[in-house]
């Protein structure tokens, strides 16, 4: 066993369930951290997809706190691994092997040497913004969620358009008739944000996007305001569950006449890192074929 120098010694691992090529490379990754002496980790997906000899010596992960936590994966594996953090200040890296991967960037043919630069400390890290969405029902807040990418208002169930109107700081923006709005994280700009028309963000301003889903004026264009406002979405939809609350493309509440949303960039972020030659617009170049 070699003695690790690394800064991280407690490692935690998040795979992508029932994926053979996810489990090839968590047992390339478990048979290099164990070189290193390293305390590991594993979730339950994980779990499953191993043998009883290549889980020998691992730990189960739960709320105890992990240094680094590494998602094997896609882009969605990461954000439900971002999800998971026991606390914001562990740090989050990504192995790609999704289909786009804006935020997992490793991939499989580079585990071992990445890994090994990461570990001994040769990392650029980023803070990633995260949203707070609260549901405000005659004055009492029924539920809060957070969202790494963005927070959605949507239609669910319907083939009718939904209308709800919007505010920002307080100050009235429009109303509109559309399949919904999402609300964006620089992060969240190259997903479901970027798919409907909304600008790509550079992930370190202090922006928040506010993108319609298929607005039935269209003349309704996305809007990028300060990170620091308060966005209040106020549904008029009279049928109720009409309309649907998301975060991160998990669907978190039932919404009803007059509920308010209300979405702030929180106190807390998360601590992405790369490698360290990681360079942003080249990934934009190759996910998006820009040449």
């Amino acid at each position: 066993m070699l003695t690790s120098h690394t800064m991280f010694k407690k490692i935690g691992l998040i795979a992508k369930p029932d994926d053979i090529h996810v489990k090839e490379a968590l047992v390339q990754v478990i048979r290099f951290l164990k070189k290193r002496g390293l305390d590991i980790a594993i979730d339950q997906q994980c779990a499953r997809q191993l043998n009883k000899k290549e889980i020998e010596g691992l730990k189960l992960l739960d709320s105890e706190n992990r240094d680094l936590l590494i998602s094997i994966g896609g882009d969605g594996t990461l954000l439900h691994a971002a999800h998971k953090l026991p606390n914001f200040d562990v740090r989050l890296l990504g192995i790609n092997l999704g289909k786009l991967g804006f935020l997992t960037d490793i991939s499989p043919a580079d585990i071992d040497g990445e890994l090994d630069r990461i570990l001994n400390g040769e990392f650029i890290e980023e803070q990633r913004a995260i949203l707070s969405c609260s549901v405000v029902r005659d004055g009492r807040v029924l539920t809060t969620h957070n969202a790494l990418n963005d927070a959605v208002i949507q239609k669910w169930d319907t083939a009718r358009l939904i209308t709800f109107d919007t505010y920002v700081n307080d100050i009235f923006v429009n109303r509109q008739r559309s399949d919904g709005v999402i609300v964006s994280t620089p992060t969240g700009s190259t997903a479901y944000a970027l798919s409907c028309g909304g600008p790509i963000l550079h992930p370190g301003l202090n922006a928040i996007a506010l993108v319609p889903i298929c607005p039935h004026t269209l003349s309704n264009r996305p809007i990028v305001v300060d990170g620091s406002s308060k966005i209040t979405v106020e549904v008029s939809t009279p049928e109720a569950e009409h309309a649907r609350l998301t975060c991160d493309g998990d669907v978190k509440f039932a919404l009803a006449q007059d509920d308010q949303i209300t979405i702030e960039r929180s106190e807390r972020f998360i601590r992405l890192i790369h490698p360290k030659d990681h360079d942003y617009y080249a990934t934009l170049r190759a996910k998006l074929q820009w040449g």
